[in-house]
């Protein structure tokens, strides 16, 4: 968890207005210090071009409902992995544990585990379960999963659960798998991160094509979504928006172009 106290940003505002040059003016940077001061910011569509709440995906609905100004905000991180029949399973096995466990109450955590159903039968997906539950993690699942592998069924196939928790589902293919990351992925239409685990370069492309999230990824973690690792130095945030900045959102995508000669 990540906890920043009124007098740690109060220090990091104080060293920030301090730097500035006199010739700026030091009143550039404001600090709000209670929510109370939220709502009458947010009447402030005359002279804030953009709000850029963090904080749950209720926060952010709550202010892009009460202000008419443009919110860079985000849905709800409801990350999947698939991993399919042509898997490397010994990297899916990795890739899935550190999607879930090296930080789960990031956005870019994955809720949902997508197996093909070719992996029941070789035994992976029992041996995947183990090595969760071996880390701590409780495991819900779909239609399919619950049944099958006698395990309590998801309250909701669209949840984040933010902690060490996941919803476990068996699909036919790939194609199946797709329909249901589009089905359930989705807040509003907008989609966080997914991610396919496969040797099957064609397989591959078919995900990354028609599977409409804010990153999509061929054997990776969807951990890597995440401003550092894409080069972009300081992140203030994954933008699930399709205009204009989408992803993992630097410096570049607050900027605006003004064209003149």
């Amino acid at each position: 968890m990540q906890f920043c106290t009124k007098s740690v940003l109060f220090a990091i505002c104080t060293v920030i207005t301090e730097a500035i040059p006199d010739t700026v003016g030091s009143k550039l940077i404001g600090l709000v210090t209670s929510r109370a001061e939220i709502p009458e910011l947010l009447k402030l569509d005359d002279v804030i071009d953009l709000v850029i709440p963090r904080g749950s995906n209720k926060l952010v609905s709550q202010i892009k409902s009460s202000t008419k100004i443009p919110v860079l905000g985000h849905a709800d991180g409801i990350c999947h992995v698939y991993v399919d029949k042509s898997a490397d399973l010994e990297m899916a096995r990795r890739i899935v544990l550190d999607a879930k466990i090296d930080y789960p109450a990031g956005c870019n955590a994955m809720e949902t585990l997508l197996v093909h159903r070719g992996l029941v039968e070789k035994g992976w997906l029992n041996n995947m379960i183990l090595d969760l539950r071996t880390e701590g993690v409780t495991l819900y699942g779909g239609p399919r999963t619950s049944s099958l592998l006698n395990i309590p069924m998801a309250h909701s196939l669209h949840h984040e659960y933010n902690s060490l928790a996941c919803t476990v589902e068996i699909v036919d293919d790939v194609y199946a798998a797709i329909g249901h990351i589009n089905l359930y992925g989705r807040h509003d239409l907008y989609a966080h991160t997914d991610s396919i685990v496969t040797e099957d370069q064609e397989v591959a492309d078919v995900f990354l094509r028609q599977v409409d999230s804010a990153a999509v990824f061929h054997n990776a973690s969807t951990r890597f979504s995440d401003g550092a690792r894409f080069g972009l130095g300081a992140e203030v945030g994954i933008s699930t928006s399709r205009i204009h900045a989408r992803g993992p959102v630097g410096v570049d995508g607050l900027l605006t172009t003004r064209w003149y000669e």
